[in-house]
């Protein structure tokens, strides 16, 4: 079940989005979209951290976001962009609109069956359906304990995001899943930034949002790998799972 007050967190921030949270790297791209097509659809797109490595890989692009700020900052950064205000479950274009379809670090917000539905409507016969999130590296422990303050409820070896990505989904056939290693340099105080980008640092209330970041800075302090630097090399994964329009909508 999708909590629609932490979705909506989301609403009100977009320069900031942009500036602080991590890109995704082309080889996540390249694996949903190998080939040029004639038209993709980037769903859930936020300020277009991902849509920007679609541009080269197709002839149309279009980004569906149902924030405002968000699409604000897409539209500045990538004015060749189709951008369109609105949501999964109910996509403004028509039927058999488009090659494939991403959704970048956002599934797991979306209302999986009618989402599914029409994704598929606007897909072509056999068109790509890629499914992709950002993850911190288990070998990184300071990551990894700064991720367990914003998501209590996360084991140390799993994730918060992904639970919602399956090997079947209703009206389309899993292809493959893919785990892609990169690193990012950091500082401090943009990777503390990074985290009141998250929902439910946006979702606390002044007191609890404080005591959140200064765990986070406690972490930062204790560990010999970020005690006492300005900056930082964080490793990062990026999950990738590839489906096919086809099969039973259930």
């Amino acid at each position: 079940m999708v909590d629609q007050q932490l979705a909506k967190t989301f609403e009100g921030i977009g320069e900031e989005y942009d500036r602080y949270r991590p890109g995704f790297p082309d080889a996540a791209a390249a694996d949903i979209v190998p080939q040029r097509l004639d038209a993709v659809l980037d769903l859930g797109a936020g300020t277009g951290k991902f849509t920007e490595l679609l541009v080269s890989r197709a002839d149309r692009v279009v980004a569906v976001e149902p924030s405002v700020a968000m699409l604000d900052v897409l539209r500045a950064k990538l004015p060749s962009v189709e951008a369109l205000a609105g949501g999964a479950e109910e996509i403004r274009l028509p039927d058999d609109a488009v090659d494939a379809v991403t959704v970048a670090q956002a599934f797991h917000w979306f209302d999986r069956d009618a989402a599914c539905a029409e994704i598929r409507r606007v897909l072509v016969p056999g068109g790509a359906l890629g499914l992709l999130w950002n993850h911190s590296d288990p070998i990184c422990t300071w990551d990894r304990a700064c991720h367990r303050v914003a998501h209590p409820a996360v084991s140390a070896g799993a994730d918060s995001t992904t639970a919602s990505a399956a090997d079947e989904l209703p009206g389309f056939t899993f292809g493959h899943r893919s785990e892609i290693g990169w690193t990012e340099q950091i500082t401090r105080e943009d990777y503390i930034r990074r985290w009141l980008t998250v929902s439910s640092f946006l979702a606390a209330d002044e007191a609890t949002r404080a005591a959140m970041v200064a765990q986070l800075n406690s972490i930062l302090d204790a560990d010999p790998a970020t005690a006492g630097r300005a900056e930082f090399t964080l490793p990062m994964i990026t999950e990738v799972f590839v489906y096919r329009a086809g099969g039973s909508l259930r």
